[in-house]
């Protein structure tokens, strides 16, 4: 940045695997802050620290009482504070929105700083509807209250976008498949990350294939009620994809390409691409 940043809140997007994807001028907003407030100090401490920034660091989530918030907005009035969360866009399905409420109240100048969100990478990688869709965010642990949820989704015109962990992955595709019908969905997991890969098909070929939960971090994008359905890779596209492949590169890492780029699993890619390698 060419001048030093005003006094105020800086929302500030963070990288949610990826360290190349934090943008410079995020970059620039971190060196300057006299004080970062994020959910946990260690996880941003290790940006920080990855990213060759060394600033003060106060942990800020949704358990902060009215004084710690206060406290916040004094120092606004004369000091570059910054908000982020753990990974991704600070309050999208994470703690914030009172500080940047009272924030606004209070008059200090807040903006943000754009950059990676897992919800809209998801939705760009799906190849599902996207001119209108609804992020839900996490859906609720117990049986009931996910099924009232659900239900209450069921109509909505729009593609839908949830949030969840590996351990609940499987119980929350079933759970889906019952409430909202048979419907197209994506399983996009470990975005920007090594191991990151995005499934197609139907709700239940989805929780059948992830019967064993996954490692890492999930979103599930689901197609809007009468939507069209997705045409599948064929095995000729399948093949095709994996001997074009298997020209530069081993089994493993053909296979890894294949299905990233047509979505579909990597343990059935690898066995197709042994097949055709052993007959080369």
């Amino acid at each position: 940045m060419s001048s030093s940043p005003l006094p105020g809140l800086y929302i500030v997007a963070t990288p949610i695997g990826n360290l190349g994807d934090l943008s410079d001028r995020a970059r620039a907003i971190l060196s300057a802050a006299d004080v970062v407030a994020c959910e946990d100090t260690r996880v941003t401490g290790k940006l920080l620290h990855l990213s060759g920034i060394k600033r003060p660091l106060l942990r800020h989530d949704d358990h902060a009482d009215d004084r710690a918030r206060a406290a916040l907005i004094e120092r606004m009035g004369s000091q570059v504070v910054v908000l982020v969360s753990d990974a991704g866009t600070p309050l999208i399905s994470d703690p914030g929105y009172r500080l940047v409420r009272d924030a606004r109240a209070a008059g200090r100048m807040v903006t943000s700083i754009p950059g990676a969100c897992a919800a809209v990478t998801a939705l760009t990688m799906a190849g599902l509807p996207t001119d209108r869709f609804l992020f839900a965010g996490f859906l609720p642990a117990k049986a009931g209250a996910r099924a009232g949820v659900i239900a209450e989704l069921a109509a909505v015109p729009a593609t839908l976008v949830f949030y969840e962990s590996g351990p609940r992955l499987p119980t929350a595709l079933l759970a889906l498949a019952e409430g909202l019908g048979d419907r197209e969905a994506a399983v996009c997991r470990e975005l920007t990350k090594l191991h990151e890969e995005c499934v197609t098909g139907t709700l239940s070929s989805l929780a059948s294939h992830y019967a064993t939960p996954p490692k890492g971090e999930i979103v599930i994008v689901i197609a809007p009620p009468g939507a069209p359905v997705i045409e599948e890779a064929s095995e000729e596209s399948i093949d095709a994809a994996l001997i074009a492949a298997l020209a530069d590169a081993p089994a493993a890492k053909a296979a890894k390409a294949v299905a990233k780029q047509l979505g579909i699993a990597r343990e059935a890619a690898y066995a197709r691409a042994i097949e055709l390698a052993s007959k080369r």
